[in-house]
């Protein structure tokens, strides 16, 4: 394991994990509303919120995947040092972390069961910019509408039209992430 791997995780675990999992859950209860995380400091290509989610909600029992250059060494080493979560093919997922085109064919990733729709994986989508602008969301959790700026609407429509099986997705920028649960109904702007 690479020394660098024992850095980047949270310097004061029980308060910053208290806030990040407030962030998270506040991310994910108000689809499309943009919240700033921080408290780690993950290797490239992780951007801080992807590792503070993370952070926050694996352990050793959350299988991880890692998609496209987010499967590499500094990152294997770093989850497995802070997290314990082990790192598994994408139909054995959780979690699952990489951008949006490395993360296709999202159809291959756990949906849930009729009588277990939990059991289906998040994903933590990485963006180059993440904003209040481009598709138009609704549903619960959102007063009236709002806008996020998603990699593509045809995806997120079809896991809608699943609910309630389907993923749920964290989409990441930098100290930023947007919640976007299966129930938010998706369209074009």
């Amino acid at each position: 394991m690479n020394p660098d791997a024992l850095l980047g995780g949270f310097a004061d675990a029980p308060l910053q994990s208290a806030r990040a999992f407030r962030g998270t859950l506040e991310a994910l209860a108000r689809p499309g509303e943009i919240r700033e995380v921080t408290g780690a400091m993950p290797p490239a290509p992780l951007s801080v919120a992807a590792g503070v989610l993370l952070l926050t909600l694996c352990d050793g029992t959350t299988p991880v995947h890692l998609a496209g250059a987010y499967d590499c060494a500094a990152l294997r080493d770093w989850i497995t040092f802070h997290c314990g979560a082990p790192l598994v093919a994408a139909e054995d997922a959780m979690f699952a972390v990489g951008d949006w085109d490395a993360l296709q064919p999202v159809t291959r990733f756990a949906v849930g069961q009729p009588d277990y729709p939990d059991r289906s994986a998040t994903l933590i989508i990485e963006m180059p910019d993440l904003s209040p602008q481009g598709q138009r969301l609704t549903g619960p959790g959102i007063a009236t509408s709002a806008q996020l700026s998603l990699p593509e609407t045809a995806a997120f429509r079809a896991n809608r039209a699943l609910f309630p099986l389907g993923f749920d997705a964290f989409l990441t920028c930098g100290t930023q992430v947007a919640g976007l649960p299966r129930s938010t109904i998706v369209e074009e702007s």
